[in-house]
């Protein structure tokens, strides 16, 4: 198991140290972030915990899973690496443009 852990369905007033303070019950915690949005500034409502160990980082999935925190119950789980991560989206920037000098589809 890993030690770095995915914190979701976090209430948007959750700063990092916060999330830091909350998670030190289970275990010694290395770091904690809270994502935000880059053109907002405003959370995206998860973040994530690396915790000092394996065994810190299971009872902090045992003891936080599922329970309450600032008004909603945190969704605690083994963080995935990134490339495991299904792409998708898109980003909104593609296909069926026209040309716009000669009002062509292409």
């Amino acid at each position: 198991m890993g030690t770095k852990l995915y914190v979701g369905n976090l209430s948007f007033r959750v700063t990092s140290e916060d999330l830091q303070e909350h998670f030190a019950a289970a275990g010694e915690v290395q770091s904690a972030n809270v994502v935000f949005d880059r053109e907002t500034g405003r959370s995206r409502g998860f973040g994530f915990v690396e915790m000092g160990s394996d065994d810190a980082a299971t009872a902090a999935i045992a003891q936080f899973n599922g329970q309450e925190y600032d008004g909603r119950n945190m969704v605690v789980n083994e963080a995935r690496p990134r490339d495991d991560r299904p792409r998708g989206g898109g980003g909104g920037y593609g296909g069926g443009g026209r040309d716009r000098d000669r009002g062509n589809r292409w």
